[in-house]
C-alpha cells in the first residue's frame, strides 16, 4: 500500500492509521533496517519475484533484480530461440517476430554492467546484428513510428563500446548535438566517450556531457527529477526516467565530478520508488545494480549498537550486528492513528523501511490511460440463462487506449478447472472457436493460454480502441471469485 526509505542519521517519526475501507486484522507495519541500501531492496525483490510476464527482457531483469546467477544462466541456455536470422533477439521465441536492436543492446549493455556472460556464440551473434544494425547494412523500424534512429544507435554503439567492437566511424551519420537529445542518449554518449578512447576532442564532449545533464537535474525533496522528463519517457524503446534516474547513478559512483552528488542522487533514485519499487522491470534491474555499486563504494562505517522502534505502545528493539532475520520486525495496525518511531543509538547510520501492508477492496473499476471491458457470452449452453458444467463460453475484451502504447499486455484471469480453447490439444474442438473475433488497428505479437489466465501481448497499440475474443469450456461446478481483469502498458506501468 505504502513504502518509505529513511536513513537514521536522527530519530525518525511518522503517523500511521489503517487505510479507510481497509479490511481489519489484515496487513500492518513492516520494519526492516540495515546498514547498507542495496543489502534489502525488499519492495523490489517482491516485486520483481511476483512479476507475472514472461518476455525474455522480464525474465533477464529478474534474474538481475533478484540476484540470481542461476536464471540468468538457464536464460543464457534458451538465448538461440530468441535471435533472429540477423542475430537480434526477439522479445518471444516466436518466429513471427522480429528482432529488435534495442533490446539486444540492453541485454549486452546490462550483461557488461552486472559482469555476468552470455555464451560466446550467441553473443557474437549479437554484436554482429548491432554493428550491421548501426552500419545500416540490417534495417529495423521502431515499434512507435517516429524519429528515433540517432537515439537506438546511440544505444547500439554504446554496447557494441561495452564489448570491444565500437568504432569511431560508426558515429559519422549522427548528428553530435548531446543538448537536443533525450537524458538516456546523453548517457549512452557518455559511455561511448568513456570506453572509446580515439574520438578526436574526448574530454572537451565529456564535459560538454556533464553540463547537460547537469543542467537538467532538479530535486524536489529527496525525489530526483529531471526537467526534460516529459520528452525522456520513450517507453516503445523500454526507456523509462526510473531507468535513466539509475543509470545516471550508476555512472556517476564511477566518475570523480559527481563524488559530492552522488549522495543526494541516491535519495533521489529511492525517493522515486512507487509501492517500494521503479516503475518497469528495466528500471528495477538498473536500479539494483546502481544500489550496489553506490553501497559498495560508499557505505563503509560499520553500524553497531541498537535500532528501536515504537508504535504506540509497542516497542520492539534490533541489534547489531544480527543476522538478517533478526533486523526486522511486523506489527499490526494499531487501533487508531499513532506514531511510529524509529532511532538508532551506536556507529554508523543504519537505514530504515518502513512498508505498510493492507487489505483494500476493488470497489469500482481503475484506469489510468487504459481502461477494459469484459462481455460473456454463451456458444454452447445447456440451460439457457444459467451456466453449468461443459458449457462453452465466449470472452470478448475491449481496450480503449487514450493514447498510442507499445509492449501491451492484458490479462484476463479464468475460473478454476476451466479449459482454454484454441490450444491445439487432443479432444478440442476447433468448431468450438470457429467465430472468434478481433477488431482494431493491433494484433498480438504473442498469446499465453494458461491454466490460470488468457493473456495477449501487443508490441503496438493506437490511440483509440481494439477488442479481442477467446474461447473456454467450463469444466468444475462451483461458484468462482476471479481476480480483476488488467490492462497494462509494461513499460510504462502508471
Amino acid at each position: 500500500y505504502q513504502a518509505t526509505l529513511t536513513q537514521l542519521a536522527a530519530p525518525w517519526a511518522v503517523p500511521v492509521a489503517l487505510p479507510k475501507g481497509a479490511l481489519p486484522g489484515r496487513g500492518g507495519i513492516d520494519v526492516s533496517v540495515q546498514a547498507r541500501l542495496a543489502d534489502n531492496l525488499d519492495g523490489v525483490r517482491d516485486y520483481m519475484s511476483r512479476y507475472p510476464y514472461t518476455c525474455i527482457e522480464q525474465n533477464l531483469s529478474r534474474s538481475i533484480a533478484l540476484g540470481s546467477r542461476e536464471q540468468w544462466d538457464a536464460w543464457m541456455g534458451r538465448l538461440p530461440a530468441y535471435l533472429d536470422g540477423a542475430g537480434l533477439l526477439k522479445y518471444f521465441a516466436s518466429n513471427a517476430l522480429p528482432g529488435e536492436d534495442g533490446l539486444t543492446a540492453y541485454v549486452l549493455t546490462i550483461a557488461d554492467a552486472r559482469g555476468w556472460p552470455i555464451p560466446e556464440a550467441s553473443r557474437a551473434l549479437m554484436l554482429d546484428g548491432l554493428t550491421a544494425f548501426v552500419r545500416g547494412q540490417v534495417q529495423r523500424d521502431s515499434a512507435l513510428p517516429t524519429a528515433d534512429l540517432t537515439v537506438r544507435k546511440l544505444a547500439a554503439i554504446a554496447a557494441l563500446a561495452r564489448h570491444g567492437r565500437a568504432e569511431a566511424s560508426m558515429l559519422d551519420s549522427l548528428q553530435l548535438t548531446p543538448s537536443q537529445w533525450p537524458t538516456s542518449a546523453v548517457l549512452d554518449w557518455i559511455d561511448i566517450l568513456a570506453r572509446l578512447t580515439t574520438l578526436p576532442n574526448r574530454a572537451t564532449r565529456i564535459a560538454q556531457a556533464r553540463d547537460v545533464l547537469r543542467s537538467r537535474l532538479t530535486f524536489n525533496g529527496t525525489t530526483m527529477t529531471f526537467s526534460t522528463e516529459r520528452n525522456d519517457a520513450l517507453w516503445w524503446l523500454m526507456i523509462s526516467t526510473d531507468s535513466n534516474a539509475a543509470r545516471f547513478l550508476l555512472t556517476a559512483v564511477d566518475d570523480p565530478q559527481w563524488r559530492e552528488d552522488v549522495p543526494r542522487l541516491v535519495r533521489g533514485l529511492l525517493g522515486r520508488q512507487q509501492r517500494g519499487h521503479w516503475n518497469t522491470t528495466v528500471a528495477n534491474a538498473w536500479g539494483t545494480l546502481a544500489m550496489e555499486r553506490f553501497s559498495a563504494k560508499f557505505e563503509s562505517t560499520p553500524v553497531t549498537g541498537k535500532t528501536g522502534v515504537v508504535l504506540g505502545t509497542t516497542r520492539r528493539e534490533l541489534s547489531w550486528p544480527a543476522a538478517a532475520a533478526a533486523r526486522e520486525v511486523s506489527l499490526p495496525w494499531p487501533a487508531e492513528r499513532a506514531n511510529l518511531g524509529v532511532a538508532h543509538v551506536g556507529t554508523g547510520k543504519p537505514w530504515a523501511l518502513v512498508k505498510t501492508n493492507a487489505a483494500l477492496p476493488l470497489v469500482a473499476p481503475i484506469s489510468s490511460g487504459l481502461a477494459v471491458t469484459r462481455t460473456v457470452s454463451a456458444v454452447e449452453q445447456k440451460t439457457a440463462g444459467r451456466w453449468t458444467r461443459g458449457d462453452v463460453v465466449r470472452v470478448m475484451l475491449q481496450v480503449d487506449a487514450q493514447s498510442d502504447a507499445t509492449w501491451l499486455v492484458v490479462d484476463d484471469p479464468v475460473p478454476a478447472g476451466a479449459t482454454i480453447l484454441g490450444t491445439g490439444l487432443g479432444g478440442q474442438s476447433r468448431r468450438q472457436t470457429q467465430g472468434e473475433r478481433s477488431s482494431g488497428a493491433a494484433w498480438p505479437a504473442f498469446e499465453e493460454r494458461r491454466f490460470d489466465a488468457f493473456r495477449a501481448y501487443y508490441r503496438f497499440v493506437p490511440k483509440g480502441r481494439i477488442t479481442l475474443e477467446y474461447t473456454l469450456r467450463l469444466d468444475n461446478p462451483g461458484t468462482f471469485q476471479l481476480p480483476a481483469t488488467r490492462v497494462e502498458a509494461m513499460y510504462a506501468p502508471e
